[in-house]
C-alpha cells in the first residue's frame, strides 16, 4: 500500500503520455473535488506541491503523474484536513525515494479505500461502547447525531469508552466543546481579511491558513497538557 501511495504522489515524467490542459484536469477531478478551480491549481503550484510543465506560450500542461499527485494532495486535504506544509513534507520524503508513514497518525489513509460509513449498531460494536455512552456523547455535542457515522466518530467513541473506564464521562467534557468553539472563533477572526475578498484564490488561501492555525493550536495545547502533567508528577 505504501508503494501505491508513493507511486500516486510521484512527480516523475510519463514519457510520451498525453499532457492535459487545466480544463482537462478540472474535468477529471471536479466530480470528486467540486471546489477545485484554476485559482486553486495555481495556488498549489505557488506552494510548490505540483510542478506542471509549461508550453512555449506559457500554458500549463499536466502529465498523468501530475494528475495522480494532485489527486493525492486533494484527498489528504479533504479526508485528513492536513495543512499543505505537512503534505509537502510528506511528498518531499516520497520524492527522495523514502517511504514515510502517512502524516495522519492513523496509518493508511481512508482514501484507500473510501471512508466507511457505520450504522449505529456497527459503531457501538467496533468501539466497544454502550448505547447510553453514545447517547451521552451526542448529548454533550462530542459526536454529531446521524444515522451513519464515519471514522472520526468511531475514534471519538473508542476514546470515550476508555475514558469512561477511568471514571470520566461525556458530561465532564463539555468544556472541550466550548474550547473548540472559542478556537474556531479565533481562527475565523484571523481569516476575516482573506474571507472578505471573496475570490476563489483568497478562499483557497483562507482554507489552508485555517488548517495551519489549527495544527499550531494543537501543538500549543499538547505542550500545555504535557507541562501540567509534569507538574503533577513532580
Amino acid at each position: 500500500m505504501a508503494r501505491a501511495t508513493a507511486a500516486a504522489a510521484s512527480p516523475a515524467g510519463d514519457g510520451g503520455a498525453q499532457l492535459l490542459s487545466i480544463g482537462q484536469v478540472l474535468a477529471r477531478l471536479t466530480p470528486e473535488f467540486p471546489d477545485l478551480s484554476p485559482s486553486k491549481l495555481r495556488f498549489l503550484e505557488e506552494r510548490q506541491l505540483i510542478t506542471p510543465q509549461r508550453t512555449a506560450s506559457g500554458y500549463r500542461k499536466f502529465s498523468p503523474a501530475d494528475l495522480e499527485r494532485l489527486r493525492f494532495i486533494l484527498q489528504l486535504q479533504r479526508d485528513h484536513y492536513l495543512p499543505l506544509k505537512v503534505i509537502r513534507g510528506h511528498l518531499d520524503e516520497l520524492d527522495a525515494g523514502r517511504v514515510p508513514q502517512l502524516p495522519t497518525g492513523a496509518g493508511t489513509p481512508s482514501i484507500f479505500p473510501a471512508e466507511r460509513r457505520l450504522s449505529r449498531d456497527e459503531l457501538l460494536k467496533e468501539a466497544g461502547a454502550s448505547a447510553p455512552l453514545l447517547a451521552d456523547a451526542v448529548s454533550a455535542s462530542l459526536i454529531a447525531p446521524a444515522e451513519h457515522h464515519g471514522e472520526d466518530a468511531l475514534a471519538v467513541l473508542r476514546a470515550l469508552a476508555e475514558l469512561q473506564r477511568a471514571g470520566i464521562e461525556p458530561r465532564h467534557l463539555r468544556g472541550l466543546r466550548a474550547a473548540v468553539e472559542r478556537e474556531t472563533a479565533l481562527i475565523q477572526s484571523a481569516l476575516a481579511p482573506a474571507a472578505r475578498r471573496g475570490d476563489t484564490a483568497s478562499r483557497a488561501r483562507a482554507a489552508e491558513l485555517a488548517r495551519e492555525i489549527s495544527a499550531q493550536l494543537d501543538l500549543v495545547r499538547g505542550s500545555l497538557v504535557r507541562s501540567a502533567l509534569s507538574r503533577l508528577d513532580g
